[in-house]
């Protein structure tokens, strides 16, 4: 590892430390994908295990999915208020603690209980990095290079993190995924010993020297990186907070209002619900194919539409991808509502929980039926369009679009509009499977997408090719 580093700082072409920097951080996204889709492959598990006290009834299930959102809420708001007092770097490595914490308790959990603080532990740790890392990776504020690249880096990490689990969750036991997921968290919070603090906070507090040398570091002695600390300085310094008669002028509550709505409809188009139950939601409509190996194919359908934002986001319209983006979702919701409408469940008149211990895990699957892959490819496909933009993008324009002076406040309400209403669909999506079938949710997220639509092309700015003072002017004056 430490092999790595030194290949990283002094091998590795101008920006390798910069890299190096932002991979020691985005590790813990890492561990927030691994940690969000958690009960996908472990619900399922529980459900088919001989011990008793860790099968769980639908209002179980419900909580032990929805709890992680309810700890990121909780530890996201709050965690701007961290990063202003102790560094994003800090912050980052602090959320190393509950991480570790919450999986030590998952492997060990001998009853529901256990199982529900180890998922409000880890979600406090996704909160803070949740809060900490896209802003600590803002690329406008922090570097000019591969803007599109390292603003997806985040949101690229927290797959990978997500198909790593998937990809263990093939042949390890759920209390070994548990142990596994603490190997980045301990790499995450070594690397970040070597890092330096950011710059931005270094001026903020008023140490310049410091802010010098630490983007010296990051750029190399040979960048011109004094011209770089001059125009991060000035940018601190003309900084001004927003009071609350601010809020009335448009510069102000036209970005925070996008800002925050696009964050409440990115989570009301599912994806949260859908990646949390996704092994459990293939079982009920009856798939030929074994359910983990279909949870995988999706993780690498997810990794693949977040590459290709990446390479997209420089070259292609903030509006087109978002364009894009919804109609592929609003499709894919459409054909799985008709599918679970039309086609019966495999399991008859049983319940969610009674279908998940009788059939998940069973000796034999039900014949091949192409008909079956339809919502393995519907999944694909809301998967792939929400990566592939309303994921990452919607983070990057609030980097681009929020004015400086209410940047902590306005994120933090948007950490918990998010995280709240990733709550509320997560802790209702299980019981309204069981009370209207699975068709009712989907029916519910295709509306969601036609929404989506229409609010990118009526109050969504195309922000590509636009400087910050643009984009200011834009909504001073339309």
């Amino acid at each position: 590892m430490f092999f790595c580093i030194y290949l990283f700082m002094f091998i590795l072409p101008r920006h390798g430390r910069l890299f190096l920097a932002v991979f020691s951080a985005v590790l813990g996204n890492f561990t927030f994908g691994f940690a969000l889709v958690f009960p996908s492959p472990v619900i399922p598990q529980l459900q088919k295990g001989e011990d008793p006290r860790l099968q769980m009834d639908i209002h179980q299930i419900s909580w032990f999915g929805s709890v992680f959102t309810l700890g990121a809420a909780f530890r996201g708001i709050s965690a701007m208020v961290l990063n202003d007092r102790v560094g994003r770097k800090i912050s980052i490595m602090l959320s190393g603690v509950p991480s570790v914490v919450g999986l030590l308790v998952m492997g060990a959990a001998q009853n529901f209980w256990m199982l529900l603080w180890a998922r409000f532990l880890t979600g406090i740790a996704g909160g803070i990095t949740a809060g900490s890392i896209p802003v600590s990776v803002c690329v406008r504020d922090f570097t000019p290079v591969c803007e599109g690249v390292l603003g997806s880096c985040p949101q690229i990490t927290a797959v990978f993190g997500s198909l790593a689990l998937y990809a263990l969750g093939l042949d390890l036991p759920w209390r070994w995924l548990a142990v596994a997921g603490e190997i980045p968290v301990v790499i995450m919070i070594i690397l970040l010993c070597f890092m330096p603090t950011s710059p931005r906070y270094h001026v903020m507090k008023g140490n310049r020297a410091k802010a010098v040398k630490s983007l010296e570091w990051l750029r190399g002695p040979s960048s011109d990186y004094l011209t770089e600390f001059n125009k991060i300085e000035r940018s601190i310094n003309s900084q001004v907070k927003g009071a609350l008669r601010d809020l009335k002028k448009p510069l102000y509550y036209k970005p925070i209002l996008i800002s925050v709505f696009m964050r409440f409809l990115q989570q009301m188009t599912g994806i949260t619900p859908i990646l949390v139950y996704l092994e459990p939601i293939f079982l009920m409509t009856a798939i030929s194919l074994e359910l983990k190996y279909d949870a995988a194919l999706v993780g690498v359908v997810r990794l693949m539409s977040v590459v290709i934002a990446a390479s997209l986001m420089d070259k292609a319209g903030r509006k087109a991808l978002l364009f894009t983006s919804g109609f592929l979702m609003y499709i894919a919701t459409l054909s799985m509502t008709m599918y679970t409408h039309k086609t019966p469940c495999s399991h008859g008149n049983l319940t969610v929980t009674e279908g998940l211990k009788s059939t998940y895990g069973g000796s034999t699957g039900p014949a091949f039926d192409p008909i079956t892959l339809i919502p393995l490819i519907s999944s694909m496909v809301i998967i792939f369009g929400y990566a592939m933009c309303w994921g990452p993008i919607t983070l990057l324009l609030m980097s681009e679009i929020l004015p400086l002076g209410a940047r902590g406040v306005a994120s933090g309400l948007c950490v918990g509009v998010s995280w709240i209403t990733a709550f509320i669909l997560t802790q209702l999506f299980m019981h309204v499977v069981e009370a209207y079938g699975l068709f009712a949710p989907f029916l519910f997220f295709c509306v969601v997408s036609v929404v989506n639509i229409i609010f990118t092309a009526k109050c969504v700015p195309e922000t590509k090719g636009r400087t910050l003072e643009e984009i200011k002017n834009y909504f001073r004056t339309g």
